[in-house]
Order: structure tokens, then sequence, then C-alpha cells
């Protein structure tokens, strides 16, 4: 019996989900009580890729939320799990597309993701919840991880975008 296509979709969703909770909390590049530096991203730009905004905001959402519940580092704040979705959102607008061009769709998801959101509003979560120092102290401290991470996907996101494009062909829903 053939799958349908509905049915595969929130299969592979629901796996890529599995993997970014998994990347997210137990194989980081860099954790330290500053820094964290992660390959999260990965299932979520697969996601973006092939499902477009909704599938990014889906991954990067639904795996933050079950993240925090079964592997929590702290308290729970519902912030950091609206700004993992709407990273997702940017991603999958950028990339979903039939080619995107590596310049622009590429820098400019990477740059919004990790600047304009990670660095701008996940700080400003963080001041909210920890309110320890201002949120300019924060802010300079987690400048070097943002423009890691951005190094970072710069390199990876093009190879994941092929990889995407081929799974799309093998599997015929190439949009």
């Amino acid at each position: 019996m053939r799958k349908k296509p509905f049915l595969a979709q929130m299969i592979r969703t629901a796996m890529l989900i599995a993997l970014a909770v998994v990347l997210d909390r137990f194989v980081p590049v860099v954790f330290t009580e500053a820094v964290k530096i992660t390959l999260t991203f990965v299932p979520v730009v697969i996601a973006a890729v092939l499902y477009g905004p909704a599938g990014g905001a889906a991954v990067w959402g639904f795996s933050d939320l079950l993240g925090a519940i079964l592997f929590p580092r702290g308290p729970y704040f519902p912030g950091f799990t609206a700004t993992a979705a709407l990273k997702g959102v940017i991603f999958g607008l950028a990339l979903s597309g039939k080619k995107p061009k590596f310049f622009p769709h590429v820098l400019l998801s990477a740059l919004l993701t990790n600047l304009a959101i990670g660095l701008a509003l996940d700080t400003l979560w963080i001041a909210v919840l920890y309110g320890r120092e201002t949120y300019w102290g924060y802010f300079v401290t987690r400048i070097p991880q943002f423009v890691a991470l951005t190094a970072l996907q710069l390199c990876l996101i093009p190879l994941l975008t092929r990889l995407c494009e081929r799974l799309k062909k093998q599997d015929g829903t190439n949009r």
C-alpha cells in the first residue's frame, strides 16, 4: 500500500523534530554558560527547503518545546519557542523556492535568523528571564556566538539545499 504524501511529510517532519532535539540538547558544537553553538539548524533547513515556512516553523518550534519539556536547562520561557518558530519561517521563506540563489537567499536567511532574531530577540528573552545584567551586557557577550553560527550556516546551508533538491527529485515532489 502506497503512503499518502501528507503522511510521509508528517513522518519526515517528526523525524526532523527528533533530530533537532538531539542536536540541540546532546550534540552541541560549543556549549558554555555564555556561548551555545549547535547544529540544530540542519534539520530545520531541511524541513524549510522540503516543506516551506510551515515545515521550518514546525520543526524548530516543536523541537524547542519538546527539548525544554523533556531535557530542561532552566525555566521554560515561551518567547524562545516563538523565536525558534520565527527562525524556521524565515528559513522557509528564503530557501523553499525552486532553486534558491546562494548569495541573496542563504546570506539573508543566515543574517536574519542569527543577528536580527537570535542575537536581538533571544538576547531580550534572556535579559527578561534572568535579568542579572542589562540587555546590552548580554548582547555584547553573545556577538561572537552568532558570528560563528552565521559562518557555519553559510558553509552548510548550500550543501543542505543541494541534498534536499536530490531528495525532491527522488521523491518526485520537485516543486
